[in-house]
């Protein structure tokens, strides 16, 4: 039996793939209990981890909230959602599109004003309309930057409803490429999608590296009059930069659904609430993959959209099986087999995956798995963490 806490409230269709038969899953158990965590936004940095914590389990795409490199230390495996929001996230930036672009956020509060006109309202209304004319999407240019799940859904459908697309994402794997529109052209350089833009749509995660990814050099270089929408994160712009550019005309409008409190009635700046992925269909979605994963990694020790660790796909087993992640060192599998050995027990499969400085291995065995060596297992310099499943 695994415990799992609940860090959040969370649909109630994870324990359709958590059955209680194996899972023990609540939001009432102490943190010191816990195999496992399923969390939406709640911020885990706070969180004594207990030796026993096994994974994490992000029922979204960010994960910001989680202590990243506390948990690759610690061997707790971190998974997130992605591409489980993306159709809550691509509906609301085309809305957002269709909302900057046609001024339809400024017209509803002008109409507001006409309350109490009486008979004048329609009059005032076709008098007063023209002060929002507002552009329409077909035919033109929309840069997406970061072609993963939401980018190239987003990419897909501008092209789809007659837009020129342009993507940016030197980081693109093959497999995503293959689900891109012909009719998106990709970048090689984010210049060339900065000066052809007359809409710009982040889709990037904000790391280290990529922090204040948009700010003087980039807004220098786009188009005047361009309408920007960040539903990736807030950290991404530089908002000093970004004020600059809307005072000089560079940006038309910025849609954000990070806003902080130097946006709130900014003018320029269209402030939502991270509305991107508040849909029904995405947290039901995000909540289904979110328990999948923690059951089949539980369960047989598969690895799928970690952030932290190599992807793992193994099969369930009949067999003893050990799962051990490990420094990425020479010798560690060598190590480990010989251990193995050592107590007499033959290796019926193995499995051994590495990213970065972190691998992870899965070994079926013919016999039982011995405390002894499970204890010989861990006791070797580099292992992280051991489990017997």
């Amino acid at each position: 039996m695994y415990n799992i806490k609940k860090m959040n409230k969370i649909s109630p269709v994870i324990y359709d793939y958590l059955p209680k038969e194996e899972f023990n899953v609540s939001s009432h158990m102490e943190d010191s209990e816990a195999d496992g965590l399923i969390v939406r936004s709640a911020d885990c940095h706070s969180v004594d981890f207990p030796n026993r914590l096994l994974a994490i389990a992000r029922a979204g795409a960010g994960v910001n909230n989680i202590p990243c490199d506390q948990c690759t230390e610690q061997g707790v495996v971190v998974f997130n959602t992605p591409g489980a929001n993306a159709n809550g996230v691509k509906e609301l930036v085309l809305g957002a599109m269709v909302a900057a672009s046609r001024n339809l956020f400024d017209a509803y509060d002008w109409a507001k004003t006409l309350k109490g006109k009486g008979d004048e309202v329609p009059k005032l209304v076709e008098k007063g309309k023209g002060q929002f004319v507002g552009g329409e999407l077909a035919g033109k240019t929309l840069g997406v930057i970061g072609l993963g799940a939401i980018g190239i859904l987003v990419a897909n459908t501008a092209a789809a409803i007659g837009m020129d697309v342009i993507g940016y994402d030197p980081y693109m794997s093959v497999d995503r490429a293959w689900t891109i529109s012909t009719r998106t052209h990709r970048a090689e350089k984010l210049d060339e999608l900065l000066a052809a833009s007359d809409f710009i749509s982040l889709h990037i995660p904000q790391t280290a590296d990529n922090k204040n990814f948009l700010a003087t050099p980039e807004f220098s270089k786009m188009k005047e009059g361009v309408i920007i929408m960040n539903f990736a994160r807030g950290g991404l712009v530089k908002t000093t930069s970004l004020f600059d550019a809307i005072d000089a005309g560079t940006v038309k409008s910025y849609v954000t659904d990070f806003p902080d409190d130097d946006m709130i009635d900014r003018k320029g700046v269209i402030a939502i609430p991270h509305l991107g992925a508040s849909t029904p269909e995405s947290e039901e979605n995000c909540a289904v993959m979110a328990a999948k994963q923690l059951s089949d990694f539980f369960l047989t020790g598969t690895i799928v959209n970690s952030i932290n660790m190599p992807e793992c796909i193994v099969p369930p087993s009949d067999t003893a099986r050990l799962t051990i992640i490990h420094k990425n060192l020479p010798n560690m599998v060598g190590q480990i087999t010989q251990t193995v050995a050592t107590h007499g027990i033959n290796i019926s499969e193995m499995v051994n995956k590495s990213r970065g400085d972190i691998a992870y291995t899965v070994i079926n065995l013919d016999n039982e798995l011995p405390d002894a060596l499970y204890n010989d297992i861990c006791a070797i310099e580099g292992i992280i963490k051991a489990r017997k499943i």
